[in-house]
């Protein structure tokens, strides 16, 4: 049901008062009298973003560390807990986004595929519409994503399924986890049992030199990979979180407060309802 802003005393008030100044409140409450407080996002979606946006914070964290090992001088045991508590927090990150995928197919209409993905009929036109009214000040208010917000969603979907399948495939060649670490650890002792038994991350003990160095070699592409991702991602995420704070100052719809509380303040007419 869609009720009137004015009914409300929720965290949407709080968020404008905390960017715009307690003192801009009237303002706030006379746009708001043609304006209504709509449900958007649902419960999974919320819980995803908010879960998603952790294990970013601490896998950059700890993948920096990792990338810089040799500078800030870490032992051999430090490296593999670094790569252990990495490689458990890729686990909750991969998990969550392919729930989130999953999700898209049976959530609500603004958490679906069609309201995510830059590919329905008219996009390309509804996009340059909306560029070019965002320039002039006078963007269409949308209930859901936005055509540019669909395709930065698009591009850190994409680049989170990279990290997340190139991350998976690194936690085998060097801890020997899964769900490719079985493999990885028969390959590099040649499937002998005895060597297998004894194998540890981050030692050449036990391993076939041969195999391990053939290992190796494929391992490093998918290292670079994962290396070239994570700047990608960081750079897609600052351009996200710029984007965010830009429409919010511009359209003052509580978007940062609706993924707390779901809702958004909006016209009562949105461009958009699907």
């Amino acid at each position: 049901m869609i009720k009137p802003v004015r009914q409300f005393l929720n965290p949407l008030d709080a968020t404008y008062i905390t960017f715009y100044g307690k003192e801009n409140m009237n303002n706030y409450n006379k746009v708001s009298n043609t304006r209504v407080i709509r449900p958007v996002w649902d419960r999974t979606t919320r819980c995803f973003h908010w879960i998603n946006v952790l294990c970013v914070f601490v896998l950059s964290a700890i993948g920096t560390a990792i990338l810089y090992e040799d500078n800030l001088g870490f032992s051999n045991e430090g490296i593999i807990l670094l790569k252990t508590v990495h490689v458990y927090t890729g686990y909750v990150f991969t998990i969550n986004l392919l729930w989130r995928l999953g999700w898209a197919f049976f959530g609500n209409v603004h958490a679906r595929w069609k309201a995510i993905l830059p590919f329905r009929s008219g996009y390309i036109l509804e996009l340059c519409t909306y560029v070019k009214d965002f320039r002039s000040g006078t963007p269409p208010t949308y209930l859901g994503h936005n055509p540019l917000a669909r395709l930065m969603v698009t591009l850190l979907l994409m680049l989170m399924l990279m990290q997340a399948s190139s991350g998976l495939i690194l936690a085998g060649t060097d801890l020997y986890k899964p769900p490719f670490g079985g493999a990885i650890a028969k390959w590099v002792t040649n499937g002998d049992a005895e060597r297998l038994a004894q194998l540890k991350p981050g030692s050449k003990d036990f391993v076939d030199l041969v195999a391990y160095k053939e290992m190796r070699t494929f391992r490093k592409p998918v290292k670079k990979t994962h290396e070239i991702g994570f700047y990608l991602l960081l750079i897609a995420i600052l351009i996200h979180i710029v984007g965010v704070i830009i429409t919010e100052i511009q359209l003052k719809q509580g978007l940062i407060s609706g993924m707390f509380t779901g809702h958004k303040v909006l016209p009562e007419s949105p461009k958009n309802k699907d």
